[in-house]
């Protein structure tokens, strides 16, 4: 008995893990600042590239493309998102066998449109079918961003445990619940606003005084959190708040890193949040 006991215990826990990672890479895939994968044909040679979307420390973001065919020429034009600037255009740099791009470094949440457009014997290869979006933030120590995301991947994987746990009326549900609280509010409330104090020069952009989601859903699922171990505390075989908890935790985390983020309004020059 002990030891079947033993097996769904790791078995729980493997399929917690398992469904954490997917999750993980998911939101990870579909950000709006993660690169943007592209495929190119020319004259018969399929091309791919990864665009960058976000750019993090001092300096220039450094686009580069490797196309080792040196009669292909790139431009590059790019502005301010949502500016009435023109558009800046400029040649991409041949290093042996790459072409490379160069955005110049805006301030924290300060965000580019560019386009890149390939030429080869007269005709143009366009990169993307609109312009592409490039954020730039500032450079977060390793010191707070590693820890921030280690508390935050092990606070879901104790709040899908949780769930899982309560499902199966076993009887570690409120010390499972006790740890998602603590690993969310630690890694989401303490870590969170150092990073975005980092990155972006403020330390809370969610609610009440902004609309960032990131900020908003880790808030919504630490109160969430919060209820379940209290009502555990109370009633230990209270099977409700806790799946409540995790099956919220668990969709919230699936929406994409990032979105209605900080962005720079380059005509106050101040940095807003929300769609």
């Amino acid at each position: 008995m002990k030891e079947n006991s033993k097996i769904k215990t790791v078995t729980l826990w493997i399929i917690s893990f398992i469904i954490m990672i997917g999750s993980s890479i998911y939101q990870r895939m579909t950000g709006p600042t993660h690169p943007l994968p592209v495929e190119l044909e020319i004259e018969d040679t399929v091309y791919h590239f990864k665009l960058i979307r976000s750019h993090g420390g001092e300096g220039n973001a450094q686009i580069v493309l490797q196309i080792p065919d040196t009669s292909i020429k790139g431009i590059m034009a790019y502005k301010p998102l949502n500016s009435i600037t023109n558009w800046i255009r400029d040649s991409l740099t041949r290093s042996g066998n790459s072409l490379i791009a160069y955005l110049p470094h805006q301030p924290p949440a300060g965000t580019l449109q560019y386009e890149i457009n390939l030429i080869k014997n007269n005709r143009i290869y366009p990169l993307s079918t609109k312009p592409i979006q490039i954020r730039f933030k500032g450079d977060v120590p390793a010191y707070i961003l590693i820890p921030h995301i280690l508390l935050i991947f092990v606070a879901m994987l104790f709040s899908l445990r949780a769930g899982f746990e309560a499902l199966v009326k076993g009887n570690n549900t409120y010390r499972l619940a006790l740890f998602s609280t603590i690993f969310l509010t630690v890694g989401g409330l303490v870590f969170g606003p150092l990073v975005q104090k980092f990155a972006f020069g403020q330390y809370w952009t969610g609610w009440p005084v902004g609309q960032d989601l990131t900020d908003n859903k880790t808030i919504a699922a630490i109160i969430l959190w919060f209820i379940a171990t209290l009502q555990l505390k109370k009633n230990p075989s209270n099977r409700l708040w806790p799946i409540l908890a995790a099956i919220f935790t668990f969709f919230i985390f699936l929406i994409p890193h990032s979105v209605w983020g900080s962005q720079f309004d380059y005509q106050t020059g101040q940095i807003n949040t929300g769609k």
